[in-house]
């Protein structure tokens, strides 16, 4: 593929950081920019939600729905994943002594949204620890199983880690909070794209993603699934108008989500042309995208391994599109990590995090590819880390 001709990616930079914050392409860019000029040419029209607004969100909410197997009346737009992770926490009725259950490999912005929370209530942040190396998915079952209790009122999860690329086995988590009387928010910012998703199935109470990592919409753009059981207590990190005004065609979860206050829905309004687009790149659409993007993180973490004299970290099944890498760094020091990355970056034009591991025993090097990259930007990687590294 031609990267160039679809992405505005910087030519002479190996891009191989999608997972942060994704990168739209052109032709997406370009619906956005019609949806702003639309919008600008008569605003009242194109911004009141009694106008023009609730059925251009409503036709995205369907093509979304129709993507992660959900029902359209369940999925409120957020402007990414910790936004509906802080919504959710926060619309919680906690009290003194109850616990959030988190791992170690939770995303940092989202474990700092469930201890805001806990200070606010007395609640208490429990962390289950998953290892890392594992070779299996029972390691995560058994190490949540550990700290469930009584007490944990919620059990927050990423369907795919940050740090790590790890898939968590959400199925079975769920099944097993449930058990122990606890609710699960999924925390699914990298689901979409890299996953097939059926939301329905999946039992949980509430997942939550976004669109501008492996949708490639663009920015600031997301979704917030709740079961309907739970709909009348989830509110908005900001209220405004909907709070007490109804709308007769919709739930009030839908119109307070709808609504915070005066913003540019551009993003979302592009993120169907994103889907069309990323489906037209592969002979089977999106699900063969996901497939084609699986493969070459498989690939490329095998080389970078191969390079390093290691062992893979994480069973090929528990890998999406995102792979993370233990580095045989000798020393521990924060400034070491960040200058690796840093001069990866400076030196040898390559954009990718090396981050600490949930142990902070060692530091990883995070991979994650999308359709624009190719397994030469791997190679050009192994070399930069023999020279930096001093390896053979």
């Amino acid at each position: 593929m031609n990267r160039h001709e679809h992405w505005q990616l910087d030519p002479t930079l190996d891009f191989l950081n999608h997972g942060s914050f994704g990168a739209t392409p052109r032709v997406v860019l370009a619906a956005q920019r019609a949806f702003q000029d639309e919008l600008e040419r008569d605003p009242i029209e194109f911004l009141a939600p009694e106008r023009s607004l609730n059925p251009k969100l409503d036709r995205v909410r369907q093509v979304m729905a129709d993507l992660v197997g959900a029902n359209a009346s369940d999925l409120a737009f957020v402007r990414n994943a910790t936004e509906g992770v802080n919504a959710v926490l926060q619309s919680m009725p906690l009290q003194a002594g109850d616990e959030i259950l988190v791992t170690n490999h939770g995303y940092n912005a989202c474990i700092n949204a469930a201890e805001y929370v806990a200070n606010r209530s007395g609640a208490v942040v429990r962390v289950a620890n998953v290892p890392f190396p594992l070779r299996s998915a029972d390691a995560v079952i058994d190490a949540i199983e550990r700290e469930i209790n009584e007490r944990t009122r919620v059990l927050l999860i990423d369907h795919i880690t940050s740090p790590t690329g790890m898939i968590y086995p959400v199925d079975a988590i769920v099944d097993l909070a449930h058990q122990a009387g606890a609710r699960v928010l999924v925390d699914g910012a990298h689901g979409p794209g890299m996953l097939p998703l059926d939301l329905n199935a999946l039992g949980a109470d509430y997942y939550t993603a976004n669109h501008h990592k492996w949708l490639c919409g663009p920015k600031v753009s997301g979704f917030l699934w709740v079961a309907p059981q739970w709909q009348e207590e989830v509110r908005p990190t900001v209220i405004s108008h909907a709070a007490n005004r109804s709308q007769p065609d919709r739930s009030r979860f839908l119109a307070e989500f709808d609504w915070t206050g005066t913003y540019d829905p551009s993003p979302i309004l592009a993120l169907p042309t994103a889907i069309d687009f990323l489906d037209s790149l592969a002979g089977d659409g999106i699900r063969g995208l996901m497939n084609a993007n699986h493969s070459k993180a498989i690939a490329a973490r095998d080389i970078v391994v191969d390079a390093l004299g290691i062992e893979v970290p994480v069973p090929d099944a528990m890998i999406g599109s995102l792979v993370a890498i233990p580095l045989p760094m000798t020393s521990q020091s924060p400034v070491q990590g960040e200058m690796l990355q840093q001069r990866l970056r400076e030196c040898y034009r390559l954009e990718l995090p090396v981050v600490p591991s949930p142990a902070g025993d060692a530091w990883l090097l995070r991979m994650s590819l999308q359709a624009y990259n190719d397994l030469d930007q791997v190679h050009r990687l192994t070399d930069a880390l023999s020279r930096e590294l001093c390896l053979g």
